[in-house]
This record gives C-alpha cells, structure tokens and sequence, in this order.
C-alpha cells in the first residue's frame, strides 16, 4: 500500500517513482535506437525505389502503435487520423510490423515531443539518401527546439498573440511545442476558445506529405487535453506545398521558426529572380529559406532558425549576410560546440539564431551550447558582437568569450592580405583528373608534387607524398602546363575542422627548393598564398610565421564557419599593418623561438586600433 504524508507520495516513494521513471525512458530510448538501426538495415535490404514506400510503412505501423498506447486515458473514438490518400506504403513483414509495434510502445514511454523527434529520426533513417536530401529532412532534437523557442522569447515573442509559422516543418519538431507554450498561455480561456484561438495563429508549411501528416498527428498529440475538453479534432495546420512558391497573404507573422532545409539547389528561373537579392553563386536551400523568411516576417517580429555556420563567412553567403544586416540583424547566436551526435547524420558545424526584422544591427549575444549528460544543452555566455560597417563582408563573431577582447582590437582595421601584397589561390591540380601524369620518381620535366602533407603542423615545409594514392612527382603533358608552380609563396591547407588545435596550418614554399626542381606542383588541399606582383610587402617566412599563432589562428576562428579554410575568408582576416610587421618579420628571420613569435603577434594586436 502506498504510504503518503500530508496527501502526497512520500519522499522516499517519490524518487522511488522517479528512479522508475527514468529507468523505463532510458530502456525506450535504447529499445527506439536499436529500432533504427535495423529498420536502417531493413531499409537497404529493399530496391532503393521501394525504400521511400517501405519507410512510410515502417512508420505508419509505428506511430500507430504509439498513438494505440499514449491514447490509453484518451475517449475510445479519438482514433489516429488516417493517413491522406496518394501517399503510398509498402506491404511490410510481419517481424517489420513487430518492430514497428515495439518501437511504438516504447515511444509512449517517453514526453511526446522526444517519442516524435526519434520516430521522426526512424522516418529519415530510412528515407533513399536522393529523397533525404531532396526534403532536406534533418530534425531537431526537442532539447534545442526548446532552447530556440527561448532564444524567440527572450527576443520579445508574445506565445499568448504571437503569430508563428514554420515553413519547413517536417515531422513537426517546432510546432508541437510552440502550441505547447500557447496552450499554458491561455489556461484562462474555456478549452475550445483556448484551441481556436491556436488554430487562427500556428501554421507549417511541409514539401513532403507524409512528414505533413506526422506533423498533424504529432501537434494533435500534443493539443489533445483542449482537443477532448472542447470535442473537436484538431483541423489541419500544415499546407502540403513548396514553400519557396508561396507568396505571403493577408497579415505577417510575428515569429517565423524552424530548421530550414540545406544543400545546393538549382532553381528555376523564376525563382532564381525572387530571391536574387540573397543569391550570390550557386543557391543554398537555407539561404534560400533565410531569405523566405524575412518575407513573411513582420516588421519588428522575429525569424529564429537552426542553420550551419557557414553563412558567417562564406563568399557565396555575401549578399545573404547583407540582406540580414539591412532588414534583420541577429539579436543573438548561439553556437553547438558538438558536431557529431546532435543531429542525426550530420556533421555540419550548427548554430541557433534569433533576428528581428527592421532591428537595430548594434550589438548582438553569443552562447555556445554544450551537450550535457542528461540529453539537455548547457548555454554559457561567450560575449557580444557587432556587425561590420559592410555587413555583406564576414561576421566576426566571438565562440569563446576571450575572443570578445580580440575582436574588439581589429574592429573596422583595414588591412588584409592584399595590403601585404598577397592574394589566395587554391592550388590547381586536381590529382584524381591527371592520374596519367603523376610519377613515382623524379626524371626529366617532372617536378615535385606538393600534397597537403607537406605542410606540418609546426609550420615546416617537408616534401612528403606518403598516403595512399600520393605519388611524389608529376610530369605535365604539353595542355598541363598550366598546373606548375614556379615562385616562392606560403602553403595553408585548405581543410581542417574546429576539433583541431590549430585551424591555420602554413608553411613557406622556400625559394631554395623551387631553385633545386625549377619549380613544383601544388595540388588542391592547399591554399597558395601568392604574391600579387613584384616583391611583397611582408615575406613569405614572417606571413607564415604570423598565420601559425594562436592569436590569428583563434581571429579565423571567428570569422570561419566551416571546414574549408577559403581563399575568401583568408583575404578577409583583419592584420596588422605592414609598418607594424618589419620587426616581426626581423625576429622570423633570425630564427626566434615559438614562445618569442607568439609574444610578439599579441603585441602586434595590442597596437592594432591605436
């Protein structure tokens, strides 16, 4: 018999149940993740065009048996909404539809917006990689929709009258939630004036149907008390369609929210021209989905999105950045500080972003987010920043707060590569197209073959081509001539990821060893940093030198959002002056110590703004 004091469980009965609780969430979670992983391998064991049909199958089953079992307390006639007609499922097995019911039950274990991320995580698990990537179905992990819903509070959202859109909404990840909070906002109101009032102000716009529908069953699971207390089935909330050929009607949103989808796209022509005004080079969907954004934003309402990082400094992100320093600066970013783990199959650098349309681009907050042992992300502050005069040109933004300091000292500085006399190349073989000219021993009109290798992580050039599929030398045919190398400038390789102690990694190409072959090959992993013409303002060995320190090193950390090192963001990086550089470079040139090269950078950075 159940022991109480003062009508509550007792104390001890309490973290019993609580204790009981967690252990049967955490044996869901591992029941859900095995799920996955062989509903993945069913999902390979079937023709690649019966894979879409037989993964909808899986998760029909699977939602099914969830809803069969989360529904238990719920009126006999509140049935799972039947799936919309079109929309074809595979006949599965009978061990397939188990799984599915295991999978089911377990999720009914767990809050229900951690049951639909993971049953959403099962759908895209098994979804063909062409139609993945065709959907951009990625979904959040609840965790960071709550911390972006935050993000859209504490940037003025009113969830009692706010007005909020999602317009890729897949599984439904941000608009369960979001009801959520506009339901404990109108627990004054009587159940079906509370639902209506929801009703006229959520909306998802969702490309895939059957994703449509998980969002409805999901965002009706999640309104079900005002649902069963009014009588009314919740109606539907999600439009099927393109979101890109959506104009905006009657009145704007007051917050527009949600993990767009991203990847190249090809555009029609049509559309092409009305998003020109973000466009630069090749479309990225969520640049694209940035941009559509702003359109059905309110002025002075808020887009609050879940993006990559790379439209921080990425040339083809130029006119996309303008357009958000004109008409929605950010009011706060924060940073996920893991790559793996926090969304299923990717490994793009993420941030959680916060802009407010016709806002003031005068300062805005930074956080990086830290996974923690619990499945939530810890927030730390890590400063403010302010946009660039030219918010088209890279955003630097602190990750750490010590960058803050660092950030304030090259703030509006001038000087770039160019005025060291250099500009960025990318070295211009592309091995795996020349197969037939690469050599494995030096001989007549070959010359050396510069991999990534070379250049050591102690800022030593060292002719190497030891991997795989590295050959050392390379013999160019008469129409390759073009790919040789015959001037002294600084290497950096092109690739390497924040994981890393160092993202610059350079090193002098030296005069001697071009002397020795005549010249080089430089293949394109690296970066040349070449001279513009003539003799550079600042030498090859002390431009080196300065890329390899911590300071400059944490300054590109800044500015960069991906794991390529681009020409675009190098000739970016603020520097130093050349005047300032002569005693830098005097110091590289007598052969100082690392520690007295380090020094001596942060003292130019001192100076740097007096």
């Amino acid at each position: 018999m159940q022991r109480t004091i003062g009508g509550s469980v007792s104390n001890s009965a309490a973290k019993y149940l609580h204790d009981d609780l967690e252990e049967r969430e955490r044996a869901a979670r591992a029941i859900l993740m095995d799920g996955i992983v062989m509903a993945r391998a069913l999902a390979a064991s079937v023709p690649p065009e019966e894979r879409l049909a037989t993964a909808r199958a899986l998760v029909f089953a699977t939602i099914s048996s969830y809803w069969l079992h989360a529904q238990k307390e719920r009126p006999k006639f509140w049935i799972l909404s039947a799936l919309p007609s079109g929309i074809d499922c595979a006949p599965i097995s009978d061990s397939a539809l188990a799984l599915a019911h295991s999978m089911g039950l377990a999720a009914a274990d767990l809050d229900g917006m951690e049951a639909s991320y993971l049953i959403g995580v099962l759908y895209t698990a098994m979804m063909p990689g062409k139609v993945r990537a065709e959907f951009g179905a990625y979904y959040t992990p609840p965790a960071l929709c709550e911390r972006l819903l935050d993000m859209a509070t504490e940037a003025g959202v009113d969830w009692r009258t706010a007005k909020v859109l999602d317009p890729a909404c897949g599984g439904g990840a941000f608009l369960s939630p979001v009801a959520r909070r506009m339901a404990e906002q109108l627990t004054d109101c009587a159940p079906g004036i509370a639902l209506k009032n929801i009703v006229g102000r959520l909306r998802g716009f969702e490309l895939d149907p059957f994703a449509a529908w998980m969002s409805h069953v999901f965002l009706e699971d999640a309104l079900a008390p005002l649902c069963i207390a009014s009588g009314t089935r919740l109606p539907t909330l999600v439009d099927v369609c393109d979101s890109l050929e959506r104009e905006p009607e009657g009145s704007a949103y007051d917050l527009v929210i949600g993990n767009p989808p991203y990847g190249r796209v090809t555009l029609s022509t049509e559309l092409r021209e009305r998003f020109r005004r973000s466009l630069f080079g090749h479309a990225n969907l969520y640049g694209v989905f940035t941009d559509l954004a702003l359109r059905f934003t309110r002025p002075g309402g808020i887009v609050a999105y879940v993006t990559p990082t790379s439209f921080l400094g990425g040339e083809y992100f130029k006119a996309l950045r303008g357009l958000l320093g004109r008409e929605a600066p950010p009011v706060s970013i924060d940073f996920i500080t893991e790559r793996r783990g926090v969304f299923a199959d990717v490994l793009q650098e993420t941030l959680l972003a916060a802009y407010r349309r016709g806002g003031s681009p005068d300062v805005g907050q930074v956080h990086f987010l830290s996974p923690t042992a619990d499945g939530r992300f810890a927030a730390t502050g890590a400063g403010s920043f302010s946009l660039p005069s030219a918010p088209n040109n890279p955003w630097i933004v602190p990750r750490l707060k010590s960058h803050c300091k660092l950030i304030r000292s090259v703030a509006d500085q001038p000087h770039r590569l160019a005025d060291y006399g250099y500009k960025v190349s990318t070295g211009p073989l592309v091995w795996n197209r020349h197969k037939q000219s690469l050599r494995d021993a030096s001989g007549k009109n070959r010359y050396p073959l510069i991999w990534a290798e070379s250049v050591r992580a102690d800022g030593r050039f060292e002719f190497r081509a030891e991997k795989r599929n590295h050959k050392p030398f390379f013999e160019p045919r008469p129409q390759e001539r073009w790919v040789v190398t015959d001037f002294p400038c600084v290497l950096l390789q092109r690739t390497t990821a924040k994981e890393q102690s160092r993202r610059l990694i350079a090193a002098a190409l030296p005069k001697s060893f071009i002397d020795r072959h005549g010249a080089v090959v430089v293949e394109n992993h690296l970066n040349m940093i070449r001279p513009l013409n003539g003799k550079p303002e600042v030498s090859a060995e002390a431009l080196a030198a300065l890329l390899n320190t911590e300071i400059i090193d944490q300054l590109f950390r800044c500015i960069n959002g991906s794991v390529a090192v681009s020409a675009y963001e190098l000739e970016a990086l603020p520097l130093p002056g050349p005047k300032a550089m002569k005693a830098f470079e005097s110091l590289v040139l007598k052969g100082a110590t690392r520690r007295e090269i380090e020094t001596a950078a942060s003292d130019l950075f001192k100076k740097v703004g007096r």
